[in-house]
């Protein structure tokens, strides 16, 4: 943080920073992902479903993980959510977005089962460019005192 004209602003995020942001965001998701896929074709639910499915659960686990460290850090539940809501929601969004981007791109993905290479290596490449293009996202966001500088601020 540094000063100007009086006001705190924060300093610039470091690109670990950003990707230690984006690691916590693809952890939830991954999480979430893997097991919607698999309950959605344990009920043999059609591809909508299924990725629907799995991105609430994304967002679930995503959340989860926040919640978790931000309540053990001592905040209510209602100031838990706002925060986990505020440090989140971007980076996981901008996660799914571009997983599900790319796996609904690349051809037959979607219609791969679990015991499939092309399941397993479009998924895990989504995640990898994900990552990618959230990290920058979570810099900038870092930056400007928003996304996961919320979090930090409750360690």
């Amino acid at each position: 943080m540094h000063r100007e004209g009086g006001a705190t602003a924060p300093a610039g995020a470091s690109w670990a920073t950003a990707a230690k942001a984006a690691l916590h965001c693809l952890t939830g998701c991954a999480i979430g992902e893997i097991l919607g896929m698999i309950i959605g074709t344990a009920l043999t639910w059609n591809n909508v479903q299924t990725m629907i499915l799995a991105i609430a659960l994304a967002f679930l686990f995503g959340y989860s993980f926040t919640l978790y460290a931000v309540r053990r850090a001592g905040l209510d539940w209602a100031s838990a959510i706002k925060v986990a809501l505020a440090a989140d929601t971007v980076s996981i969004a901008v996660m799914e977005l571009v997983d599900n981007g790319i796996i609904a791109l690349v051809p037959g993905a979607m219609d791969a089962q679990l015991s499939d290479g092309l399941f397993w290596s479009s998924l895990l490449g989504g995640f990898a460019v994900a990552f990618l293009l959230t990290t920058p996202v979570n810099k900038w966001m870092i930056g400007r005192g928003k996304g996961h500088a919320v979090v930090h601020a409750h360690h």
